[in-house]
């Protein structure tokens, strides 16, 4: 085995925020939505996935896609809001095979109240830290990172761009 290609040490400068950021933004998210709200981020994550789309409903799999999570824990995630009364899940009439989660009411209540703490934590956490061309090159990073192939390309540790040629 060789020995791996180390960061160099701009790399390095880039990556100590970076993985800072990855643990140091969950958990702020998670306390301010448990104080104020009594959800954790990944609850309110899949109640702002439903709640984005017209029919407020998602395959389960898509859900967990959409919300960057696995399927056990999206399924542990939804049936602690499906207790609460936030969600409901049914079996695809389409696909027998498939579950889809369908934002209630009272989902759809609890995840605009939770929003606008939520949206203000956010806003001071990131938002207010940066100028509008920072804003814009996260942007473009975050693209680059996460791309439409993301999944695949973290989970396999091979660069997106390795995915994207079939590398």
């Amino acid at each position: 085995m060789s020995d791996p290609q180390w960061l160099s040490p701009e790399e390095q400068r880039a990556w100590v925020p970076l993985a800072a950021l990855l643990f140091r933004l969950p958990s702020a998210f998670d306390s301010q939505l448990q104080r104020d709200e009594g959800l954790t981020f990944a609850s309110y994550m899949v109640l702002a996935m439903l709640g984005e789309q017209p029919s407020r409903t998602m395959r389960m799999s898509e859900l967990a896609a959409a919300t960057s999570t696995s399927q056990s824990r999206i399924s542990r995630v939804a049936g602690g809001l499906e207790r609460a009364g936030f969600l409901g899940r049914s079996v695809d009439p389409q696909d027998g095979r498939a579950v889809l989660a369908r934002l209630t009411d009272a989902g759809l209540a609890k995840v605009r109240a939770a929003s606008v703490g939520h949206v203000r934590a956010v806003r001071a956490a990131v938002f207010d830290r940066l100028s509008p061309e920072q804003v814009g090159q996260l942007a473009a990073i975050g693209t680059s990172l996460i791309g439409e192939d993301w999944g695949e390309a973290i989970d396999s540790g091979r660069p997106a761009a390795a995915q994207r040629r079939g590398a």
